[in-house]
């Protein structure tokens, strides 16, 4: 083994070794070369490099999100840094335990006007669990530190290392026990390629336990549940497998209510509704909208997972609200619908078994509702079968040919709301970008989950989305199992159903952005193998054997009608109307 002969990077690779952080992400550079060579020559680690930093983070995000534990991203100094914010912002909202390690200049360096020099220490500070910033050690380039660092001669440098202890330690124990992003920012004075084969650092494995939860008295809400007789439990964002059998089971039994489900809970039954929009959508465009509205407000409602795509639940529930609303998680609660009464600080499984017992036949409430589910999915089949070859067909198409047990990558806007519209095989694992719902980093976050997964991974992704992040292809660690479904219509095509939409050049320049550029050429420069689609028979014959084992990824781009695609998605809701 090697280290770099800087004492704050040996600290923090030991650090990371006696806390299990084993997967490091590096982006090159020269000022974190003292981490890249400590990280690099120790075999514990597996190490990946990807040169663009904004991809790097999500790389790092989404294998983070696959493993349930902490991985690292580390950087040089500079705007490198603020690269890798937008994929804290996705970590910090969607609790993932992704640590920030930034190489930076000594402080003496900084607004002088040195090159790659910024003001790094707390700069991710407001979407961050733990900002480290640590002390430059004296005991490095002494000559240097004596003539620019003067104030750091005040201190000793075992007060250095013991500060710089902590602070790393405090970092890695907000990154495991609450799954929340950290910062490390650690300043280097060259010379920076120094190493010694053996370190004088002693790290001691501490191994910190969780602290129990407080058993709560459930008896109230258990009462409240009982008494309801309108319930609704909407659910988010969940790992696969996260809620058991045995509670889902539960919450079907129960005669009084209403479990809403997306694409991204990966919560599955056949008595529950997971096509949300098919529901909502045509009570809108009803002429006794307020009437149905009202049949349709619960009394309690509960939700669990993270955050909600569903716009149309959203308003509903914000001006329908119910008596209670109850959300079960326990870190965090979001006040999404403006009439939150309790935040109950458990795990959903612990929670429900607890209070969700009741074993009763559906009441008139369920029945009438689960009829209108049954409408709209005789209805949606029939639609199918009328329109042309659009965004709307194809996503019908995709969504029935993945084979089971794939792991499925949304990326956000239309992607992850046409998914929405249609069911979903319960053996997929489905994950996508929603804690800031951005359209960067989802392929970088797919790639980066696939590294770890148990089977392969398919990415379904817009143009806009898939072009914005198209350095995500530029990784050495693709799978040849890889797959992206592109879906290219040219636009950002979302914007053409939202309100605003015009055939005009400003429109379509600023709003949907048209374009004609396509995946081909990136395919070939990557090492993917490259097919299209431009209609239904061209969809059948590629998606034949597209799933079929191969030594390259693969991209299928299917081109659809760009000023069609949102006339057919609303007509399917005036037709279920």
């Amino acid at each position: 083994m090697m280290y770099s002969d800087i004492p704050s990077a040996q600290m923090l690779v030991l650090y990371f070794k006696s806390r299990g952080v084993r997967n490091i992400v590096i982006s090159p550079g020269s000022r974190n070369a003292p981490l890249t060579l400590g990280f690099t020559k120790n075999p514990f680690f597996k190490c990946f490099s990807v040169v663009d930093e904004r991809c790097a983070a999500f790389f790092a995000l989404g294998m983070a999100q696959q493993l349930q534990e902490p991985v690292a991203a580390i950087c040089s100094s500079g705007s490198a840094l603020l690269n890798y914010y937008p994929a804290v912002a996705e970590a910090f909202y969607s609790d993932i335990p992704l640590i920030v390690v930034s190489a930076d200049r000594p402080s003496y360096r900084i607004d002088i006007g040195d090159g790659q020099t910024i003001r790094q220490e707390n700069v991710l500070a407001k979407h961050i669990g733990y900002s480290a910033n640590l002390k430059q050690d004296i005991s490095h380039a002494p000559a240097l530190v004596a003539k620019y660092g003067k104030n750091l001669l005040q201190e000793s440098q075992e007060s250095i290392q013991t500060y710089n202890e902590t602070e790393i330690g405090k970092a890695l124990q907000v990154a495991l026990l609450e799954k929340s992003p950290v910062h490390i920012n650690i300043p280097f004075e060259e010379p920076l390629y120094g190493t010694v084969a053996e370190t004088s650092l002693v790290i001691e494995e501490i191994h910190e336990g969780v602290d129990k939860a407080p058993i709560l008295d459930l008896n109230d809400f258990k009462k409240v549940w009982e008494a309801s007789g309108r319930k609704m439990v909407l659910v988010g964002v969940n790992q696969p497998n996260a809620i058991e059998k045995e509670v889902l089971e539960v919450l079907a039994k129960d005669g009084n209510s209403l479990v809403f489900t997306e694409t991204t809970s990966n919560v599955h039954h056949q008595d529950f509704f997971p096509s949300i929009d098919s529901i909502v959508a045509p009570i809108e465009k009803s002429e006794n909208r307020d009437e149905l509205f009202q049949e349709l407000q619960p009394d309690l409602l509960v939700t669990f997972g993270g955050l909600i795509v569903s716009k149309k639940i959203k308003a509903f529930l914000r001006k329908y609200q119910p008596k209670n609303h109850w959300h079960v998680d326990s870190k965090k609660a979001y006040d999404t619908f403006y009439c939150l009464s309790h935040h109950i600080k458990m795990e959903p499984n612990a929670f429900l078994k607890r209070v969700c017992n009741l074993d009763k036949e559906p009441s008139g409430y369920k029945l009438k509702w689960l009829g209108v589910k049954n409408n709209y999915e005789e209805k949606r089949n029939d639609y199918l079968g009328q329109i042309p070859f659009s965004d709307f067909m194809v996503f019908n198409e995709i969504l029935h040919q993945i084979p089971k047990g794939y792991q499925v990558h949304l990326a956000n806007s239309s992607t992850v709301r046409y998914t929405q519209l249609f069911p979903m095989q319960p053996t997929l694992k489905v994950f996508c970008n929603r804690g800031t719902s951005g359209i960067d980093g989802s392929t970088s976050t797919a790639i980066g989950a696939s590294i770890f997964a148990e089977n392969p991974t398919v990415m379904i992704t817009g143009d806009l989305s898939f072009f914005y992040d198209s350095n995500a292809l530029w990784n050495a660690n693709i799978r040849p199992d890889f797959r992206i479904i592109l879906i290219n219509n040219s636009g950002g095509g979302i914007f053409r159903i939202l309100p605003g939409n015009e055939d005009t050049v400003e429109f379509s320049t600023f709003f949907e952005t048209h374009h004609v550029h396509t995946a081909e050429h990136l395919a070939k420069m990557y090492g993917f193998s490259y097919e299209t689609a431009h209609n239904e028979e061209q969809l059948h014959t590629c998606l034949n054997d597209f799933y079929d084992e191969s030594t390259n990824p693969k991209i299928l781009e299917i081109h659809t009608p760009r000023k069609l695609n949102d006339k057919i998605l609303l007509g399917y809701f005036d037709f279920i109307s």
